[in-house]
C-alpha cells in the first residue's frame, strides 16, 4: 500500500477541486514530511497516475496572472470509493509502514464511528493472531537454526504489543465519543477544510 496514494487522493477529496500546489501545501501542513516519506515529485506523479486510473478527473488548467497554469483535479465517484477501500484496507493491515498507518489514522474521520470501531477491533484481532502465531512458532523450538533471530522476534512482538495497546486506547476514545467522525457515511469533504 502507499501512503502517497492515500494522502494525495484524500487531500483532493477534502478540497473537492485541487491543483498540485494546494495538495502539496495541505500535506506540508499535516507535516507528512516528518512521517510519510513523500517528496514533492511524488505528489505530482500520484496526481497524474490517479487521473490515468480514473480516480481523479483533470478538469482544466487554472490560469494565473503570473506563472504557468495549474492543472486542477477533482475526485470521481470511483476515486471516492477507492479512497474508502484503501483507507479501510490500510487500517486493517498489520503489514503497513508507519507512514501508511499514520495516513489512514489521519483520515479516519472519513468513516462512521461504528465502521471505524469495527475496523479497529479487527486490527487488534489481526495483530493478536499474528503475534501469537509468531511467538508460538518460536516457542516450538527455541534452539532451532533461527535462534539468532530471537531479538528480531522480540522486537516484532513488542511492536505488535504497542500497536495493540495504542489501538485499544483509540477504541476507548472513539467509544466514549471523542473525535468527530462521519455519522451518515464517508464525511463531507468540506469539513476538514472548514476546520483549518
Amino acid at each position: 500500500m502507499s501512503a502517497t496514494r492515500l494522502l494525495v487522493l484524500g487531500a483532493v477529496i477534502d478540497r473537492e477541486v485541487a491543483h498540485g500546489y494546494q495538495v502539496r501545501k495541505d500535506l506540508a501542513a499535516w507535516r507528512v514530511d516528518l512521517w510519510g516519506g513523500i517528496g514533492q515529485g511524488s505528489i505530482y506523479h500520484a496526481l497524474r497516475r490517479l487521473a490515468a486510473e480514473g480516480l481523479l478527473e483533470s478538469i482544466d488548467d487554472e490560469t494565473r496572472s503570473a506563472g504557468p497554469a495549474r492543472r486542477r483535479y477533482r475526485p470521481t465517484s470511483r476515486g471516492r470509493s477507492a479512497f474508502v477501500d484503501l483507507l479501510e484496507r490500510t487500517l486493517l493491515s498489520e503489514e503497513n509502514a508507519p507512514g501508511e498507518t499514520m495516513a489512514a489514522i489521519g483520515f479516519i474521520d472519513a468513516l462512521t464511528r461504528p465502521r471505524a470501531i469495527e475496523l479497529l477491533e479487527q486490527r487488534v484481532d489481526t495483530y493478536r493472531a499474528k503475534r501469537d502465531r509468531v511467538a508460538r512458532e518460536y516457542d516450538q523450538d527455541p534452539e532451532a537454526e533461527w535462534r539468532h533471530h530471537l531479538e528480531a522476534v522480540r522486537y516484532w512482538t513488542q511492536v505488535a504489543d504497542a500497536e495493540i495497546g495504542w489501538t485499544e486506547q483509540l477504541l476507548e476514545r472513539l467509544r466514549a465519543g471523542h473525535h468527530e467522525l462521519a455519522e451518515t457515511g464517508p464525511r463531507s469533504a468540506t469539513r476538514r477544510r472548514q476546520q483549518r
